[in-house]
């Protein structure tokens, strides 16, 4: 969740706080020239490397919420990292060895940011985990080689390029292949519905861009990608004035947009807002959108930091208050902000919370950015978690995620015929007749131009 303080000005160690808003970011960054990661290293790209080492490390110790770092020796697992950078055979190797360096925190807020890519990279499908345990093929793109190959929604993904596919491992597999070290294809193992068992090597589409000069920050990059890509706009569908459906993809949205988004929805009698997919996003949005929930001022949680304990309240709108009936859709992959409205809403007893187990992810961050370079510069940086996040009954979300009150998720039948059982579930707890062959057909899949 992110505080708005970020800033478009030039600077080695500017940023804005986030829960998991980052995450958005890593997903929609707009690729731009940088290193070449494929190439054997140079003595200059090792050096490189090298600094952004030193660089994320000063970060950590600089602003890490806590100082004894989760009870990691940092300086050790950082200078084990230098030493395998002294002998990575490529950039894409040395840019992993800081990536875990990181990850070894085990915090989804902390991470490490690599330098983008001269190009833009799409596997044309799209995979989740759901229910406790296997990871499934949501969405594959009409016309990309993965549709030739024979993947279909609905499809179990047993592994990825020799890695299992399961839950706990889902956030480090795309950081991997998305992010760290995009792959011109990916071996995929299948099992199909019908139990069959199939592999499947699935290129990915991979356009360069044109080459920048005027670079200045990663939100810059962020709002690029918001901008062209479409998933990322807020969409909603009207039942008269009875129910509204509501999904937000993301909090990484102005304060006034909630207003606008909360006066829309208060003519209604009910509100189902779908979070599913949601990463999260400002703090200062959700405040003021949780503040059109409730008509008292409540505690979202306490911003726990190195040396104090901060509580974060969300203000009522008084008689501009949504007082309907409310459902809030989760999955997976609602992490962070999107979370800690969930469970508010348990915790206050609000509404309904539907859907499967959330990401658990919910620390608050801060981004800072790094340059290096004159005529060319290389961007990087490093989201690092500057408070721990501890919810109204004590409790922390991290690693642990919302328990829905009542967990519906789709079935492997159910993703191959474009059902939606849980937004149909939803619907049936607010009066509104809604199948899950319907509720399907509510919000499909726009995918992103190439």
């Amino acid at each position: 969740m992110r505080t708005d303080r970020s800033t478009r000005n030039p600077g080695r160690r500017q940023g804005y706080r986030d829960l998991w808003a980052v995450a958005l970011l890593l997903c929609c960054v707009v690729p731009r020239p940088g290193l070449t990661q494929d190439e054997p290293l140079s003595r200059e790209d090792r050096s490189k490397a090298k600094q952004m080492l030193r660089d994320i490390q000063a970060d950590i110790k600089e602003h890490y919420f806590d100082k004894k770092f989760q009870g990691l020796d940092l300086d050790a697992r950082f200078k084990t990292a230098e030493q395998k950078i002294e002998t990575a055979s490529s950039m894409n190797y040395a840019l992993a060895d800081i990536a875990g360096a990181v990850d070894a925190l085990n915090d989804s807020h902390t991470f490490f940011i690599p330098p983008p890519r001269p190009y833009k990279h799409s596997y044309g499908w799209e995979m989740q985990a759901i229910g406790s345990s296997g990871c499934f093929v949501t969405a594959v793109r009409p016309g990309s080689d993965a549709e030739k190959k024979g993947l279909k929604p609905g499809d179990q993904i047993l592994s990825v390029n020799g890695y299992s596919a399961i839950r706990e491992d889902m956030r480090k597999i795309k950081f991997v292949f998305d992010i760290l070290r995009p792959q011109p294809g990916l071996r995929l193992v299948v099992r199909s519905p019908d139990g069959a068992s199939r592999q499947i090597d699935a290129m990915a589409s991979m356009h360069a861009t044109e080459r920048l000069r005027d670079l200045t920050d990663y939100w810059s990059f962020a709002q690029e990608a918001r901008d062209s890509e479409r998933l990322h706009r807020s969409h909603f569908v009207e039942y008269g004035s009875d129910v509204i459906i509501w999904k937000l993809p993301d909090f990484v949205l102005p304060t006034d947009q909630a207003s606008k988004i909360l006066d829309q929805i208060r003519s209604h009698k009910a509100l189902i807002l779908d979070l599913r997919g949601n990463p999260g996003g400002s703090v200062d949005f959700l405040a003021h959108f949780m503040g059109g929930m409730f008509d008292h001022e409540v505690k979202m949680f306490d911003r726990i930091h190195r040396e104090s304990v901060k509580p974060q309240l969300t203000k009522s709108r008084g008689d501009k208050t949504f007082s309907g009936k409310l459902v809030v859709l989760v999955d997976s992959e609602s992490a962070s902000a999107s979370e800690i409205l969930a469970r508010v809403v348990q915790l206050e007893k609000r509404g309904t919370v539907v859907g499967d187990l959330s990401s658990g992810s919910v620390m608050e961050s801060q981004l800072y950015r790094h340059r290096m370079g004159m005529m060319v510069m290389t961007f990087y940086a490093a989201s690092i978690t500057e408070a721990d996040v501890v919810m109204a009954d004590g409790k922390s979300l991290e690693h642990v995620g919302v328990v829905p009150d009542t967990r519906v998720t789709p079935t492997a039948i159910d993703l191959a015929a474009g059902r939606d059982p849980a937004l149909a579930h939803a619907a049936g707890l607010l009066g509104l007749e809604l199948t899950p062959e319907k509720a399907g057909k509510v919000f499909p899949i726009e995918w992103p131009s190439q």
